[in-house]
C-alpha cells in the first residue's frame, strides 16, 4: 500500500515536470528587455509642477504624517511675494524621502491635497552607497515647462 501511493507521487510530480518542461520561458533577459509594468505600478516620487512652472507642493507637511515608514521629511516656509515657487501662501522649503525606509506603499500619495506627489514608473532605484538614496527636492521635482501655456488661470 505504502509503495503504491509513493509511486502515484512520483507519477504525479512527473507530470508536473512534462506539462512545465513544454511551457515558454517567464524569464525576461533584463535589461534588453523591459518588463510591462502594470498600470497602479508605485515607482519612484516625483514633485509635480504646474503648467506656469511654479510647484504644486504647498509645504503641508501631511505626506510625511501619514508615512508610516517615517521615510519623509518636509519644512514649509512662507512663500516670498515678490519670487512665488508656489501658488499658495506657502512652499515646501526643504523636501527629502529617504528611499532606503520607504515602503512604496502610496499614502503619502494619497494624503497630498494638491496632488503634488506621484508616484512614476521608475523602478531602477540602486546607489553606490546610502547618502545616494536620499532625494532631496532638487532631485524629486518636475523639469519644467518648456513652453508656456496659453490660457493659464494661475498667476504668471
Amino acid at each position: 500500500m505504502s509503495l503504491l501511493r509513493d509511486l502515484g507521487g512520483l507519477a504525479r510530480g512527473f507530470g508536473v515536470t512534462l506539462r512545465t518542461f513544454f511551457r515558454p520561458p517567464v524569464t525576461l533577459r533584463y535589461p534588453e528587455q523591459r518588463p510591462a509594468l502594470a498600470g497602479r505600478h508605485r515607482g519612484r516620487h516625483e514633485l509635480q509642477r504646474h503648467e506656469n512652472g511654479l510647484e504644486k507642493c504647498v509645504g503641508c507637511e501631511l505626506c510625511a504624517l501619514v508615512c508610516p515608514a517615517d521615510a519623509i521629511y518636509v519644512e514649509g516656509a512662507e512663500n516670498p511675494k515678490a519670487e512665488p515657487v508656489s501658488i499658495g501662501e506657502r512652499y515646501a522649503k526643504t523636501y527629502t524621502i529617504n528611499m532606503l525606509r520607504c515602503i512604496f506603499c502610496g499614502l503619502c500619495v494619497e494624503a497630498c491635497p494638491t496632488e503634488a506627489l506621484q508616484m512614476k514608473g521608475e523602478f531602477e532605484l540602486t546607489g553606490a552607497d546610502r547618502r545616494s538614496l536620499i532625494f532631496t527636492k532638487e532631485r524629486l521635482v518636475a523639469p519644467r515647462p518648456t513652453s508656456a501655456p496659453d490660457d493659464s488661470w494661475m498667476p504668471s
